[in-house]
């Protein structure tokens, strides 16, 4: 798995946001061997579609996808979060899943 970071446009404005980003989410808590990376993006998928993060969802989705969940569970979880974190939740984590599918196809 490629290590993750933070967008480094943002540190222009956000110095220490990238920094701890970087070295604290992704170079440490990504990093700890008690939850998988696949175990870790099921988890933040499902957290950003109950939160309706749309803006960090797809980026996560794609990991997840990168990260050995398969659409097929990446659905299965959003379907079940429908009923637990809402509706109109679940059809925007739905339709960016999609289109990410769509364009792994397309590429």
């Amino acid at each position: 798995m490629a290590k993750q970071s933070a967008p480094k446009e943002l540190a222009e404005i956000a110095p220490k946001l990238v920094e701890v980003t970087d070295r604290v989410l992704f170079g440490d808590v990504w990093e700890r061997p008690e939850l998988s990376p696949r175990d870790r993006s099921l988890v933040t998928v499902s957290v950003l579609t109950a939160l309706y993060r749309t803006e960090q969802l797809g980026y996560h989705l794609g990991k997840a996808l990168e990260n050995g969940l398969r659409v097929e569970e990446l659905s299965e979880a959003i379907t079940h979060l429908a009923f637990y974190a809402g509706w109109p939740n679940a059809m925007t984590a739905m339709n960016q899943l999609k289109k990410i599918v769509d364009e792994h196809a397309a590429a």
